[in-house]
C-alpha cells in the first residue's frame, strides 16, 4: 500500500491528510484560534469532589472546569490495575487539592476537558509514563521475538519507579536510540515537576506539539512513503526536525509550490463528501451515516445496485463493499462512541461471517482503537471506536442557528397557520386599527393568498386593516407582528415604494393571469410591471404608477 502525507499550510490553518493508494483516509485540522488542548499538562485545584458520580471537577485555567473520574485519579496500571475494589474518590481528592493533569479528552459541546493524573510523555519511539511503573509493548508490533527484544530493552532503560510503553516506530531500533529518547523524556518531566513545584495555580506546565510537529513524532515512519508540503517555510522546519528524529525519512520529504494542493489531490472534494450524510459506494449502493452526541448510526442500502446472479449475492457484495467505506468513514469524520450498523439482512451465517472478517480487517488500519462487539438479534453490528478529539464535522461546521441541529425548519404552511393564530391574538390585545406582518416572502404570499383573498378573510375575521410585507432576509420561521397606531406610522412601515418613484429591478417571471405583463419583487413586495412579460431576467428602469397594499403597478421608462 502506498501511504502519502499531504500538509496544507495557512495562515490560519494547517491541515495534514493520510493518503493510502491515492484514497483519502485521515484528516487532521488545527486552527490558530483553537489550539488542540490534548496532551497538555497542568497544575489545577480540585474545585468539587462528586460522591454520587465519582468524579471531581479540577480548575486548570480554562472556561469550563476539567471532569476528572476516579479512575483517572489513582494509579490505572501496575499493582493498582488488579485492586477488587474501587477506591472512593474521598478518598483520593478533596477540595482545594492542588494536583498535576493532563487533558485527554478535548471539551465538546456543553462539556469541559477530560484529564487524568496518569501523565504520559509521547516521544518518537517511547511513551513515558512518570506515575506508574509498567512496560507495555505497541499491539502492532505482532513478532513475538521482537516483542520480548524491546520489552527487555525498556525494562534496562527505564527510570526507576517509572513506566514505559514501547511505540510501534521502536521495532527494529537499537538500544542506542530508544535511550536518546527515554532520557528526552525523563528531563522533559523533571522540567515539568519544576515548573509545578514554584508555579501558581492554575498553571500550564506543558503543551503539546503543533500539528506538524505531531505528524513527524506519531505518523510520519519508514511505512509512509511520501510527505508533500505546500509551504517552503515549513519545509525547511520539517527536515530540521528530521535531523533530530530519523534522518534517514528527509528524503521523503517534498516542498509542492502550489496554489491550492488539496485542491489538486482531490483531497478538497473527499473533504465535502465527508461531510454529507450519504456517502455512495462504487458498485451503486450507498451509506446514510447520522452522528448523534454519543451514538452514530450507519445504514446500508442496495441504491443502484441490482447485481449480477441473486439477491442473496447481491447483498452480500453490497455489504462487503460497504464494510470497507465504513472503516475508512470512520477514521476519516473521525467518528468516535458507539456505533451502531445496520447492514442489509443477510440469510447465511457464512455471509454474515465473511462481513465481519473483511470489517475486522479494514479496522486494523485505524490507529485509534476499535472494538468490534458482533451482531445483535436484530442484524445489527454494535462497535465502540475511542473518541479523544472532535470529529471533523465538530472541527468544521456548527450547530445551525435556525433549526438549532433539528436539521429541518417549519414549512411554509406550518408557520403561514401559526402566524394567523398570532394576528388573531393581537388583534384582540391591541387597540391599533392597522396590524403589520413582517414574513418570510414564501411565508408572506400563503397569508395574502391567491389575488388576496387570504389577506381580506382575515381582515375580515379580525376587524382591522392587515398589511402583510415579504422580507427577503427574514428566516422562513421569522415572523414580526406588532401593531401599527398613528398614520405616519403606518405609512412609512407599510408601503415600501411611493408613486412617482423611479427604480432599476429584474423581472422575474410574467404575470400568473396577464402574461404580457412581468413581476419584479421588493423584499417580497410585488411589483406589476406593464408590457414586461417577454423580459425576464433583464434590469428594466421603472416609475411607480400605483401602490396598493400587497402590490404597485409600474411602467418601464
Amino acid at each position: 500500500m502506498y501511504k502519502e502525507l499531504v500538509v496544507n499550510v495557512k495562515d490560519e490553518e494547517t491541515r495534514v491528510a493520510v493518503l493510502e493508494d491515492g484514497q483519502l483516509v485521515e484528516i487532521y485540522i488545527e486552527r490558530a484560534q483553537n489550539q488542540r488542548l490534548v496532551g497538555n499538562i497542568y497544575k489545577g485545584q480540585v474545585e468539587n469532589v462528586l460522591p454520587g458520580m465519582q468524579a471531581a471537577f479540577v480548575d486548570i485555567g480554562l472556561e469550563k472546569n476539567a471532569f476528572l473520574y476516579v479512575e483517572d485519579a489513582v494509579s490505572t496500571r501496575g499493582e493498582n490495575q488488579y485492586a477488587l475494589e474501587r477506591p472512593n474518590i474521598t478518598d483520593v481528592l478533596k477540595k482545594g487539592q492542588e494536583i498535576i493533569v493532563q487533558i485527554v479528552k478535548e471539551p465538546i459541546g456543553s462539556k469541559g476537558p477530560r484529564v487524568t493524573t496518569n501523565i504520559t510523555l509521547p516521544g518518537r519511539y517511547m511513551v513515558l509514563m512518570p506515575t506508574v511503573d509498567y512496560i507495555g509493548i505497541s499491539r502492532r508490533i505482532e513478532c513475538e521475538e521482537e516483542r520480548e527484544r524491546l520489552r527487555e530493552i525498556a525494562a534496562a532503560l527505564k527510570p526507576e519507579g517509572m513506566g514505559v510503553i514501547v511505540r510501534t516506530v521502536a521495532e527494529g531500533m537499537q538500544e542506542e536510540e530508544i535511550g536518546k529518547d527515554i532520557q528526552l523524556l525523563t528531563k522533559l518531566w523533571n522540567k515539568i515537576q519544576n515548573k509545578a513545584a514554584s508555579g501558581p495555580v492554575p498553571n500550564l506546565l506543558h503543551r503539546d506539539l503543533e500539528l506538524l510537529q505531531r505528524m513527524l513524532r506519531d505518523v510520519f515512519s519508514e511505512d509512509i512513503d511520501k510527505l508533500i508540503i505546500d509551504s517552503r517555510d515549513d519545509y525547511q522546519k520539517v527536515l530540521e526536525l528530521l535531523d533530530i528524529i530519523d534522518p534517514k525519512l528527509k528524503l521523503k520529504v517534498v516542498y509542492e509550490n502550489r496554489e491550492d494542493i488539496f485542491e489538486d489531490y482531490g483531497i478538497e472534494a473527499e473533504l465535502q463528501k465527508a461531510l454529507k450524510r450519504q456517502v455512495w459506494l462504487k458498485c451503486g449502493a450507498y451509506l446514510v451515516i447520522d452522528q448523534a452526541e454519543a451514538l452514530t448510526a450507519i445504514d446500508v442500502n442496495t441504491g443502484k445496485f441490482v447485481g449480477s446472479t441473486d439477491l442473496e449475492d447481491t447483498v452480500l457484495k453490497t455489504n462487503l463493499n460497504a464494510a470497507v467505506e465504513i472503516a475508512r468513514q470512520l477514521r476519516l469524520r473521525n467518528i468516535g462512541g458507539i456505533i451502531i450498523v445496520d447492514f442489509i439482512d443477510m440469510e447465511e451465517e457464512e455471509h454474515r461471517q465473511q462481513v465481519i472478517q473483511v470489517l475486522e480487517e479494514e479496522i486494523k488500519k485505524d490507529k485509534t482503537k476499535v472494538n468490534i462487539l458482533g451482531i445483535t438479534q436484530l442484524g445489527l453490528v454494535e462497535m465502540t471506536r475511542k473518541k479523544v478529539r472532535p470529529s471533523l464535522s465538530e472541527v468544521v461546521q456548527k450547530i445551525c442557528p435556525y433549526c438549532d441541529g433539528r436539521g429541518k425548519v417549519l414549512s411554509e404552511e406550518s408557520v403561514g397557520i401559526l402566524v394567523k393564530s398570532k394576528i388573531q391574538q393581537m388583534a384582540k390585545l391591541t387597540a391599533a386599527d392597522t396590524i403589520l406582518v413582517e414574513a418570510n416572502p414564501l411565508v408572506a404570499a400563503r397569508i395574502i393568498g391567491s389575488g388576496g383573498s387570504g389577506l381580506r378573510e382575515l381582515e375580515y375575521q379580525i376587524g382591522k386593516n392587515l398589511y402583510i410585507r415579504g422580507c427577503a432576509n427574514h428566516h422562513i420561521e421569522q415572523v414580526t407582528v406588532k401593531p401599527l397606531h398613528d398614520k405616519a406610522e403606518i405609512e412609512s412601515s407599510t408601503m415600501p415604494v411611493k408613486p412617482g418613484e423611479i427604480l432599476e429591478v429584474k423581472v422575474e417571471e410574467p404575470h400568473a393571469t396577464n402574461s404580457s405583463d412581468g413581476i419584479a419583487r421588493l423584499d417580497g413586495y410585488i411589483l406589476d410591471i406593464e408590457g414586461a412579460g417577454t423580459m425576464v431576467g433583464k434590469k428594466v428602469s421603472v416609475e411607480v404608477k400605483k401602490v396598493y397594499r400587497t402590490y404597485a403597478k409600474a411602467e418601464i421608462l
